[in-house]
């Protein structure tokens, strides 16, 4: 059989062999809270935030790592659920970071226990001081750690690991003095680290963050969906804008589109060109005085075709060649090689990255 029938909250649902529990319920759409669980890394349980009821089952199991067999029962909401989701978030908060009022503090990149606890409460806990260490002596130029926000959810180490494949970071020491490290406490730079960001998007509490990002809430962003320009594979990127400047790029939510909310180094960082006052916002030609001047598109187009067609009539067409770029989108590459072959007549055109 191709698919399984579960019951979720007295509900029978159709899945899929291998799916977990919470693949289930997310796609029918019943909630079940997590805190470490990324739909593009594997399940870990490591967070207990999804236990629910398994029938036959005396503990509670992770759903996000129990798999769909036929005919369970699973409860998702419960008195005894509830309570756990209490007193669990209570143990959490108790060695976090809190702000004057007492809860989870907020970060510009938001944080999920904060809102976990306004949305289930928190058993009341005395605070924990967990000797947890940081690296406040790495120079890397983009990624800041801080440990006080960090619930050792691993989905920084295991997106590093399974997503980026490179291993940069990983959990360190045990017990109250666990914390998310580098090999030999190096900074970012002297590890294998491509920098690419992911764990700052990963992380459901802004323990990782943007070192140049403004400390703003979450709300005071305005975000613009756009299409990355450093390459031409189309990664969707979120434009964040402060007072009509972007201050920071973020990457869509995993599933949305066809970065599946990864990004390069390049993609996230390097924005700096928006703003640059050396930037160039208008076309230039050169006039007769040797200067170069501001001018329309419709002049400049019109003396880039009028250079051409005079080569083309003195030397001949294949005195011309035509490079395009791997910045470009696959239609504008193939607009490129149209030009040269049917409006010049020449075979002359190149792409970089052909070679």
């Amino acid at each position: 059989m191709s698919t399984l029938t579960v019951h979720l909250d007295g509900r029978a649902f159709e899945a899929e062999h291998g799916e977990t529990i919470l693949d289930v319920a997310t796609q029918a759409g019943i909630d079940i809270p997590t805190l470490c669980d990324d739909p593009r890394l594997d399940g870990a349980g490591c967070c207990r935030m999804c236990l629910v009821e398994v029938e036959g089952e005396r503990r509670l199991q992770p759903a996000c790592t129990w798999k769909a067999a036929p005919d369970v029962r699973v409860t998702t909401t419960s008195e005894r659920i509830e309570r756990h989701r209490r007193i669990l978030l209570g143990l959490y908060a108790a060695d976090h970071r809190l702000d004057d009022a007492g809860a989870p503090v907020q970060t510009p990149n938001g944080n999920k226990l904060r809102s976990l606890v306004e949305q289930f409460g928190s058993l009341p806990m005395e605070p924990v001081r967990a000797p947890r260490c940081g690296r406040p002596d790495d120079e890397n130029p983009y990624i800041s750690f801080d440990p006080e926000l960090c619930i050792l959810c691993a989905r920084c180490t295991r997106y590093c690991d399974e997503v980026e494949g490179v291993s940069a970071i990983a959990l360190s020491h045990r017990g109250a003095e666990s914390t998310i490290s580098t090999v030999a406490d190096r900074g970012l730079l002297d590890t294998t680290c491509e920098l690419c960001g992911g764990c700052i998007d990963t992380c459901p509490t802004g323990a990782l963050s943007e070192r140049r990002a403004p400390d703003l809430p979450p709300e005071a962003f305005e975000k613009t969906r756009t299409t990355c320009n450093f390459c031409g594979v189309g990664c969707q990127v979120d434009l964040n804008v402060v007072n009509n400047r972007v201050v920071k790029v973020t990457s869509p939510p995993p599933g949305e589109t066809v970065n599946d909310g990864n990004l390069c180094i390049k993609g996230r960082f390097a924005y700096d060109f928006i703003h640059h006052p050396d930037r160039l916002r208008v076309p230039l030609i050169r006039g007769e005085d040797g200067e170069l001047h501001a001018t329309s598109w419709g002049a400049a187009i019109w003396r880039a075709a009028q250079g051409l067609t005079e080569v083309k009539r003195v030397h001949g067409a294949d005195a011309l060649g035509f490079i395009s770029s791997s910045r470009c989108t696959v239609e504008e590459n193939y607009l490129v090689q149209k030009l040269a072959r049917a409006a010049f007549g020449t075979h002359n055109c190149h792409q970089c990255a052909a070679t």
